[in-house]
């Protein structure tokens, strides 16, 4: 365990000195964060807005680290052999992931801190109603979405090309699943699209805990069953 403790500080510290994970993870959140509340004011129902512009950015940033940045890393450490190497030592596939996934998720984890800080000091952000709850759906969603970030990652043949499909799977689902804009203002049509998307669940389950209303059981099993199904087929995917 401490050797895998070594591995996640190393590539958390990777990750952070890198330029662009740092900035999507940690500053991109933060500004859109600052471009919605320009305006301020309340959703329809009467919630304020930063109480659910923290929540649905938190599985923004979530999703960012899980399918752009956490493929990305994998698949150029395959094409500059990195992995190669790694497979002379006791590491296994296994080990190999759960710290990618790790040091992505603790990088994403940051990046929600500092959105709650600013959201707290700058717009008047209120608590989570029900904080075990917002945990236990922040690390379903990311174990959901970490896992098909790590099944890209293991086919997925080099770092350019995990990027460029990491972000064509990313950005259209944050619009349409309510990671980007509230699903309260979202078009009926979007919101059916939406909801068949792997972030919806989290964003509905993580909301539903930060203004305490009860969480949907679905959401958390569909969440569960994403993770079960596309870790599983990444494991067997993995190729060194």
């Amino acid at each position: 365990m401490k050797g895998l403790g070594n591995v996640i500080a190393i590539e958390l510290k990777l990750a952070m000195r890198d330029p662009m994970s740092a900035f999507f993870a940690l500053a991109f959140p933060a500004v859109i964060l600052w471009v919605k509340m320009r305006n301020g004011g309340t959703l329809p129902g009467g919630l304020p807005t930063i109480d659910a512009i923290v929540p649905m950015l938190s599985v923004f940033v979530t999703g960012l680290a899980s399918l752009v940045v956490l493929p990305a890393t994998l698949a150029q450490y395959r094409e500059r052999r990195v992995l190669k190497r790694l497979r002379a030592t006791p590491a296994s596939s296994t080990m190999v992931f759960g710290a990618q996934w790790a040091a992505h998720m603790l990088l994403a984890a940051l990046g929600f801190a500092l959105l709650a800080v600013i959201g707290l000091i700058a717009y008047g952000l209120s608590g989570p109603s029900n904080p075990g709850q917002v945990v236990l759906a922040w690390v379903l969603g990311a174990l959901s979405l970490g896992a098909i970030g790590l099944l890209l990652g293991a086919v997925v043949p080099s770092g350019r090309a995990a990027t460029v499909v990491g972000l064509a799977i990313f950005f259209p689902m944050v619009f349409v699943s309510g990671a980007m804009s509230a699903r309260e203002t979202l078009p009926e049509s979007m919101r059916s699209i939406g909801d068949w998307t792997p972030m919806a669940p989290a964003v509905q389950a993580i909301r539903a805990g930060w203004e305490g209303q009860p969480i949907s059981l679905p959401a958390l099993i569909v969440m569960a069953v994403i993770f079960v199904v596309a870790g599983g087929v990444a494991l067997k995917a993995f190729r060194w």
